[in-house]
This record gives C-alpha cells, structure tokens and sequence, in this order.
C-alpha cells in the first residue's frame, strides 16, 4: 500500500496517493494507472491551493515560484500565455505535495549554497497527456536552457519538468561535487527499472573554503604584434578571466614566441576560449583544471584627506595581508603632485 495524504481543494480534500511503479499520468504496457490523470488545474488555480496549506510563507513563495517557471515552460512550448497553461501530471495533489515537500527540506536545511550536478535527461519517448513525445520533453528542455545536461546511456526519461524546475529554482550553480567535507547523505529512490540504480543523491557537507577550482587555457604564439596581443589581454580581463600572462618561449625552427596563460573560473571557461580563439592567432588551446588555493578577501574603504581610498584584506593559512588600492593612490597622487609612496603614508598615518 502506498503513503496517502491530502489536500484541500476548494472546500474539499482531495487524496494523493504513492504510486509504486509507475510515474504520474504515463502509460506503460498498454494500461492507464488511477492516479489524477485526468486533473487540469492552472497555475492560479495552484497558487489558490498553495495559500490554503499550513506551511510558511517562505514556503508557499517557492511553491508559486517553481509552478511559475513550469507555467513559462509550458507556454513557451504551446505558444500560449502562463494564465492559458493547464497542468497535467504536474497539477496532481501528487505533484503539489512533492514540490511542498522539498521546498520544505531545503527551508528546513538552511543551506548557503546548492549545487547540482550535470543533468541526465535519458533518452527515447515517453507517452504522456499530450501523446508521444522525445526525451527530455519540451518542456524539460526549455528548462533546461543554459544548464549543463546529457543525454547519457539510459532509455527513458530521467529528468522531468518537476524535477527540472527544482533544480533551475533552488541551484547555486551547476558544476560536479567540489572538494567538500561530507556530513550527511540521502538517497531518493524511483519507482522504475533501469539498467543503473533509479536514485537522485544528495549531499551535505561544508566545502573547502580555501580550495578552488579553475581552469588554466595555455596557447604559443609567434605571429602576433605586441599591441595585438596587449588588446586581446585587456579583452580576456574585462570578461571573466582571473588571470592573463606571458612568458617568452622558443618555438619551432627557432622563432622566438610567446606562451600565453589565462586563467578563469569553470563557469567562465567557454567564453573564455571563444575570445582567445577570436582575438589571438592561436589554432589550438590546452586546457587544464586544476585546485587552486586562495585566501579570504575583502575590501574595505577608509575615508581620508585624499577621498574615499580602498584597502584589500586578505587573511588565511596564518597569514594577514593589507594592500591600499594602487588605482586610488595613483588617481590622488596625480591630483597631489605627491609621490606614491607619501600618499600612502599619509592616508595609513590619518587611519
């Protein structure tokens, strides 16, 4: 027997029940399931079920916010506005408890940041209400949108609308586990076959504060003016790398050259390499990830008799550094006709 609850709708209750083998509203070897199949509710139908459950606010606002950006989806998919979209599968007391339920979890954990890894959507047709339709459906699909997925070797479909609104709504950031110390593991079991175990995972732990993890693009080049390369450096800088330097390399039948290195956060990586594709010579770029250790910044801004100048803070590994922006004593020293060096004494003498 399946776990039963339920909710009110417009006066009365209606009862959700735990299906054991079968997904909401599919068919599957010919035969319909008697669940909620035939439930069309809109989204502010929904909204109007979300206000009358006894759960925080907080709560209710992310309920509406997911149903909300499955209601996009849907419209997007059938051309149609969000007030015009009605829910089949999704709309089901099933579907509102399940969202209800993890939207608590998370308000529940408290955590600072969420992070989800590649999407598997699987692969094929599923039958649904609105007929034969591929892998990850449409609607997954539009969610999906900018957010690192695969199809990976599993036929059927692993990634639902749900599920893809959860994880577009609550995710940080999308990337594989970063170095991280472990306290607790769950385990979310499916109810279907297949030849992997059907379980979504979920990890809690602290991350490494002072790890992080970068990409470092390496490319020779040997045909480039200085001015040419000096532009497509300040180019990389303005758009997201961390780092870009050069060094003077050896290259083939003797040229002299230079070793380009640019360093920028994973998130950053594809813009990254098209730009040093499109404004450098280069034909071919080496790629590596590695861990990169960093300690704690912060800025700080201290008012003085040269303006407002700003401090950088950096502490870590028992180790504290303080750095007056050299930007700020640049721009006052020009202003001053002092030198650097007295602005600077100065500004740390008035602190």
């Amino acid at each position: 027997t399946g776990t039963h609850v339920s909710v009110k709708v417009h006066g009365e209750e209606e009862e959700s029940r735990d299906v054991r083998k079968h997904t909401r509203g599919h068919h599957q070897e010919g035969k319909h399931q008697h669940t909620e199949e035939h439930v069309h509710r809109g989204v502010y139908d929904i909204f109007e079920i979300v206000e009358g459950l006894d759960v925080l606010d907080e709560v209710k606002a992310d309920i509406k916010g997911i149903y909300a950006i499955l209601a996009e989806a849907e419209g997007r998919v059938h051309g149609k506005s969000m007030k015009e979209i009605h829910f089949h599968e999704v709309g089901t007391a099933d579907a509102i408890m399940d969202i209800m339920g993890c939207c608590m979890l998370l308000h529940e954990l408290e955590v600072e940041n969420i992070i989800v890894s590649p999407i598997c959507t699987g692969f094929g047709q599923i039958h649904c209400a609105h007929g034969i339709l591929p892998v990850p459906a449409p609607a997954t699909a539009r969610l999906l949108k900018a957010v690192p997925c695969y199809a990976g070797n599993i036929e059927g479909e692993l990634c639902t609308p749900t599920g893809a609104a959860l994880v577009v709504y609550f995710a940080t950031r999308f990337e594989r586990m970063p170095q991280m110390v472990i306290g607790k593991t769950g385990y979310g079991m499916g109810k279907k076959d297949f030849p992997a175990a059907n379980c979504v995972r979920a990890v809690l732990g602290e991350t490494c504060e002072d790890a992080d993890r970068i990409v470092e693009f390496c490319c020779n080049i040997d045909d480039m003016t200085p001015e040419e390369l000096g532009y497509a450096m300040e180019i990389l800088l303005e758009n997201g790398a961390v780092e870009v330097f050069t060094t003077p390399v050896g290259m083939k039948k003797s040229r002299p050259g230079i070793l380009l290195t640019v360093l920028c956060g994973r998130q950053k990586s594809d813009r990254v390499a098209e730009l040093i594709f499109r404004h450098t010579t280069t034909i071919g770029i080496r790629e590596y990830e590695c861990n990169r250790r960093i300690m704690h910044r912060r800025e700080e801004v201290v008012h003085s008799s040269f303006g407002d100048i700003r401090i950088k803070e950096s502490e870590g590994y028992g180790v504290y550094r303080r750095k007056l922006e050299y930007e700020d004593l640049r721009k006052a020293a020009k202003e001053t006709g002092l030198s650097i060096a007295e602005v600077k004494a100065q500004v740390l003498e008035e602190e």
